[in-house]
């Protein structure tokens, strides 16, 4: 849990430290290229989180909330790299790809293990 937690809050701590030092701290260096980055491989190593621990999705006594959490961070990215990849760049197709890869997968283990 701890590692999801980092890539869930790294890329929002990106965001909020863009937006407050570019506007208020004048450092006009500190540009979007900072968050969208770290939005980008943040699914990318929840899907490696996923993969590692997808045992735990398949018994619901123990992995009820690492379950939810990963689907409810999955969507949230998934949003945000869409609008990546239309906004800033096509690497985030890769990232859409992961998010979508962590949803199917978690429906699959469950549907698999009769959760």
């Amino acid at each position: 849990m701890k590692f999801l937690a980092v890539c869930t809050l790294v890329p929002i701590l990106a965001l909020a430290f863009q937006d407050i030092g570019s506007e208020y701290g004048g450092m006009g260096w500190l540009t979007y290229d900072y968050v969208a980055w770290p939005i980008m491989v943040a699914p990318v190593l929840m899907l490696f989180l996923f993969f590692r621990n997808r045992k735990i999705v398949c018994n619901p006594h123990l992995g009820a909330n690492f379950s939810q959490t990963i689907k409810i961070v999955a969507v949230m990215y998934l949003v945000w790299n869409i609008i990546g990849a239309l906004g800033y760049s096509w690497l985030a197709v890769i990232s859409i790809l992961s998010c979508l890869a962590i949803l199917v997968g978690d429906w699959q283990l469950k549907k698999r293990a009769g959760v």
